[in-house]
């Protein structure tokens, strides 16, 4: 009877499947490990050189595939698969996936610039891809901002770091810019005079630089002052607000009038 001789199945097909088996397993669970160790290692020294968290989290999650993906293709490679088609493969599939995915990875790599260069951190108030309002999150796709009345709007990456970025808390004080009109019978110097007590009596205005009220045009129908004070970011648009009724009221009290556009219609009566 002819038959399988067991020692020659043991060296020939066992054994070596076995060593390489092992080894494969061994490979992937080292080499899993080994990643593990270079992740944290990253981790830490992105983090002590004051890196920013998220992008720390990106970078490491990016490290740590491409480590798995190597140890993946070194134990496939113990156990004898041809792994030159397999890295081809994944060459072709990245190509299509990236040129399938061209905008996303436009925002992903504006969203590293965004958080790399830091033209805003959270709690600015900015203008940027065609909208405004506070930062409360940067995202490494899109940017969440909130508007004043509390809408939520989610913002390409692309079209912030691709545009004009204003960020309208990055300084501390701010210069607010009003104008205001008097009529030409009016008494300029007194508009003048009651223009300055209305800043010097609001103590949110800072004494330094000094605000600004000067004659700034002689209109159409009005004589027009240049209203100029400088306050805290915080504070602008409550001076804002709070001046322009002032004004408003302090030169009613005092019979300035404040011109508004008029037409003058004349008919002609034909007998």
């Amino acid at each position: 009877m002819n038959g399988v001789n067991i020692n020659d199945l043991l060296n020939d097909y066992v054994i070596p499947w076995g060593i390489n088996i092992s080894m494969a397993i061994a490979i992937f669970v080292i080499g899993r490990i080994v990643a593990g160790i270079v992740v944290n290692l990253v981790n830490k020294l992105l983090i002590k050189s004051g890196t920013d968290s998220m992008l720390v989290n990106f970078i490491c999650s990016i490290i740590k595939s491409v480590l798995m993906l190597f140890i993946v293709i070194a134990a496939l490679n113990q156990l004898g698969v041809d792994t030159t088609s397999f890295i081809a493969l994944i060459g072709a599939a990245g190509l299509a996936i990236g040129l399938s995915l061209q905008s996303t990875l436009q925002n992903f790599a504006a969203g590293v610039m965004l958080i790399l260069f830091k033209p805003f951190k959270l709690g600015d108030f900015v203008e940027a891809g065609g909208s405004s309002g506070v930062v409360e999150k940067i995202n490494i796709f899109n940017t969440i901002m909130r508007t004043g009345d509390n809408r939520e709007i989610i913002v390409p990456n692309s079209s912030i770091y691709g545009g004009t970025i204003t960020n309208n808390s990055a300084r501390d004080t701010r210069r607010i810019d009003m104008v205001f009109g008097i009529g030409y019978d009016d008494d300029i110097r007194k508009a003048k005079e009651l223009l300055n007590d209305i800043l010097a009596n609001d103590e949110r205005i800072l004494k330094d630089p000094k605000p600004l009220v000067a004659v700034a045009e002689l209109a159409d129908s009005s004589v027009n002052f240049n209203v100029r004070p400088w306050v805290k970011s915080g504070d602008y648009w409550g001076v804002l607000f709070d001046i322009t009724e002032k004004v408003k009221l302090t030169f009613d009290e005092h019979n300035i009038s404040i011109p508004y556009p008029q037409m003058d219609l004349h008919l002609n009566k034909q007998e």
